[in-house]
């Protein structure tokens, strides 16, 4: 079984890719490289792109650059209609830096409310890039996944990470902090991406 690196710290998105992969790919994360014994992937993973695909580029080509190993990274976006599309790709960020899940979502709230028209998508993008025989990286792949949906006027649900607790997804009546991880995942952008690379790792073992 293959060995891929995420580009993340997340544990939260590392949990459900973990699910997600198991079976397909053995998944190790940034923290579990610098526990064994890669001090150079402990900086900061760079995010300054002004979209999602290159956000998701920036990170894989940071790790590969290191390692030299099949690596993938993922960025997302909350997109809300009233908004014009923020907070997009400072979906993580949209508080200010070193923000909190609650400051994001808190800010959310604040900016949605008496709004009428609270339709928003999720949308994901995974970027991998594998290591060629000859030692050279592979031109990137992508793979995207979307989920509609709308903003909640409060909180719903305790599980989940990031806009979760206020993220209904059309066609259901939980948000998906109240959704159980499998459910959640057998629906979502990220779920929807990460399927897609799970289907291509399968027909490339």
């Amino acid at each position: 079984m293959r060995t891929l690196i995420f580009a993340t710290n997340n544990k939260h998105k590392l949990q459900e890719v973990n699910e997600m992969l198991k079976g397909i790919a053995t998944v190790l994360s940034i923290d579990d490289l610098v526990r064994d014994g890669h001090p150079e992937l402990a900086d900061e993973i760079p995010e300054t792109a002004e979209t999602l695909d290159g956000n998701a580029l920036q990170k894989a080509q940071w790790v590969y650059q290191r390692t030299g190993m099949d690596c993938f990274a993922d960025d997302t976006g909350l997109e809300v209609e009233a908004l014009g599309g923020r907070p997009g790709v400072y979906s993580a960020r949209y508080a200010g830096p070193h923000c909190s899940f609650d400051d994001n979502v808190n800010k959310m709230l604040a900016e949605m409310d008496g709004q009428s028209n609270r339709k928003a998508c999720f949308r994901t993008v995974v970027c991998l890039i594998e290591n060629q025989p000859d030692g050279t990286p592979s031109s990137p792949r992508y793979f995207e996944g979307r989920m509609d949906g709308s903003i909640l006027t409060e909180r719903h649900g305790t599980d989940g990470f990031g806009y979760d607790p206020i993220f209904l997804p059309d066609g259901y009546q939980e948000s998906f902090a109240e959704m159980t991880l499998d459910t959640k995942n057998s629906i979502s952008h990220r779920g929807r991406a990460v399927r897609q690379l799970v289907e291509y790792l399968s027909e490339h073992q």
